[in-house]
């Protein structure tokens, strides 16, 4: 089968054409015929770091996390699925599971479903990594019905499902953003949008909870943007991040008596850890989806699988608005 494969990692790394042995489905697992796959940020942290992570696969590497595609066969003990389904999942390119980026690809059905029937494969390919993400943030901060939920980084991959989830949820939402075409999309989902560049935590704060601070805050821009979630969530208050790298004083977390969530959706795959709760999820979002509730953003911008390359300098250079795509 067709590949694109990484012979090296770092800042000299190219994506090259190879042809590999097509996989075999093992107890457990689905070969799935890959119709997209999309980029996402890890993937592009694997090509430049390499061994620096833990998570990164051996080479030659085929990476790709994210995928939705039609299942060619099923092996043995898998229940639900048979050939012929479309699913999407994100399943490899990681450790010791092959990537995405290749003709078929090799599954653990727990890790899988059945893809959103309302979306095309370019759209579902663009769902789980960020969506699974989005969920399981907001759904470990008890965010629901009532509560006033703040976004940062709404437009960004996981950002702008969390806004979508939250709403779902019946949640208030809010969002950070700048630009008229960020505050265009965030409006677009109803939800109210807060210029990071022009507002003061203090002043948004006061402005949209009188002073009471967020119920729950989703941090997906990381690093020093925590302090502000600590500042804007509210007493007692939950802040889900998805970037936790970072050395912090945790004092006015402590004074505000904060629970810091941390979501690493990648644990199921790397540890074999309750990775079937993966697959409940992605049930869920295609229902969420198939409801209208739900749309991925996509970048305007197509790739073909001999151009992941691009894909990825595409996602590194800031200038994508929405999800990433390639096209296998």
């Amino acid at each position: 089968m067709k590949t694109m494969v990484l012979n090296q990692y770092g800042e000299q790394s190219v994506f090259e054409p190879a042809e590999v042995d097509k996989p075999s489905a093992q107890p457990g697992q689905v070969i799935v015929r890959v119709a997209a796959t999309s980029i996402n940020t890890v993937d592009t942290m694997i090509r430049q770091m390499g061994k620096d992570l833990p998570l990164s696969p051996d080479l030659p590497a085929v990476l790709g996390m994210d995928f939705a595609g039609t299942i060619e066969t099923v092996g043995e003990g898998v229940t639900g699925f048979a050939p012929g389904d479309e699913v999407y999942g994100c399943a490899g390119g990681l450790a010791d599971l092959q990537g995405a980026l290749a003709e078929f690809m090799p599954a653990d059905a727990r890790l899988i479903a059945h893809k959103p029937k309302s979306l095309s494969m370019r759209e579902a390919a663009a769902l789980p990594l960020v969506g699974i993400t989005a969920f399981e943030g907001l759904q470990r901060a008890g965010a629901k019905a009532g509560r006033n939920v703040l976004v940062h980084g709404g437009t960004g991959g996981v950002g702008h499902l969390a806004v979508q989830l939250a709403k779902h949820f019946g949640a208030n939402v809010y969002s950070t953003a700048t630009g008229a075409k960020a505050f265009s999309i965030t409006e677009g989902y109803d939800a109210t949008p807060i210029d990071y560049m022009t507002e003061s935590v203090a002043d948004y704060v006061e402005a949209y909870t009188s002073g009471a601070g967020f119920d729950v805050v989703f941090d997906t821009v990381g690093g020093a943007n925590m302090t502000n979630s600590f500042e804007a969530a509210a007493l007692n208050g939950h802040v889900t991040t998805t970037v936790a790298m970072v050395e912090l004083d945790l004092t006015t977390a402590h004074f505000k008596g904060l629970s810091i969530h941390v979501v690493f959706m990648l644990i199921p795959m790397l540890h074999n850890h309750h990775r079937e709760a993966h697959g409940n999820i992605l049930e869920q979002l295609a229902q969420i989806v198939d409801q209208g509730a739900v749309k991925p953003l996509l970048d305007e911008q197509s790739f073909s699988l001999p151009e992941v390359g691009q894909a990825h300098d595409r996602l590194t250079s800031g200038q994508a608005v929405g999800k990433v795509v390639v096209e296998v």
